[in-house]
């Protein structure tokens, strides 16, 4: 590559970068300007004075400590479920014979078609028969499978040879300690790849939680947010510090499962 090609490739990858930083950085500024700051029509790059003391107040003016509760509650409990449930339902699509297999697969891929708003109504009216609006019930269980992370294990599980399978089987390991032992080890990139997208998803998931959920107490971080909207204005400082804790776990969970993402990326392009 010539001089003015990697200056080139450089300017795009600045370019790139700031254009996914800067609105990051902006809202950690915006968590530290004060009321009057954040009301005054103008852009404040650098507030005079850091207003550290917004985090504070953020707790006292909501009950934010319930918010983080509820939501790691609720998108740990669904990451949880689909590491535990897609990989099995996609071990079984990739390894075994049943009548309507394929077809039942189709059908599980035609759930990513729908919207959520479309499937919101009939959930809404299941939960409220079930008597479990405004719990984690309503919140978790809808949710603890889905095509997409079954879809992914079969793909990563597919390849993993027949021969391997049976020698476990021969050695007299069950079928469950052959999925277990066998094969689990062999698709932890993508169990890295699917319980990191499930738990960013669901972390920032806002549109369930606001309907399922009737009080205060059962809010998630970003349906909590909302409480700073007020009628004729919005408390942005609060807003933007309540929404730098709800960015911190996403990205201390890639900073840790970087490796595995990462390597999870590039064996999904190559099965």
């Amino acid at each position: 590559m010539t001089r003015f090609g990697r200056i080139a490739v450089y300017v795009t990858l600045l370019a790139a970068s700031a254009v996914t930083i800067v609105p990051l950085l902006y809202m950690l500024t915006l968590s530290l300007q004060t009321e009057g700051e954040t009301l005054s029509g103008e852009a404040v790059l650098l507030p005079e004075t850091p207003q550290w003391g917004n985090y504070v107040t953020l707790f006292e003016e909501a009950p934010f400590g319930n918010f983080i509760i509820n939501s790691l509650v609720v998108a740990g409990g669904i990451t949880i479920a689909h590491l535990v449930f897609d990989p099995m339902i996609g071990y079984v699509f990739a390894k075994f014979d049943f009548p309507l297999k394929n077809t039942i697969f189709v059908a599980i891929l035609a759930t990513l078609m729908i919207p959520l708003f479309v499937r919101m109504i009939p959930l809404y009216v299941m939960m409220s028969n079930l008597g479990w609006l405004n719990s984690y019930q309503a919140l978790i269980l809808p949710f603890v499978m889905d095509g997409f992370g079954i879809f992914l294990m079969r793909q990563f599980i597919q390849p993993i040879p027949d021969d391997l399978l049976d020698a476990g089987r021969v050695d007299g390991a069950s079928e469950f300690a052959v999925y277990r032992r066998v094969v689990l080890p062999q698709v932890k990139p993508a169990l890295a790849v699917l319980g990191l997208f499930t738990f960013v998803f669901q972390w920032n998931e806002f549109l369930w939680p606001l309907v399922a959920t009737t009080t205060e107490d059962m809010r998630t971080i970003p349906v909590g947010l909302t409480l700073f909207n007020q009628e004729h204005f919005t408390l942005w400082h609060l807003t933007a510090a309540g929404s730098v804790i709800m960015f911190v776990p996403t990205a201390l969970i890639l900073v840790f499962a970087q490796r595995y993402f990462v390597r999870g990326i590039a064996l999904t392009g190559l099965k």
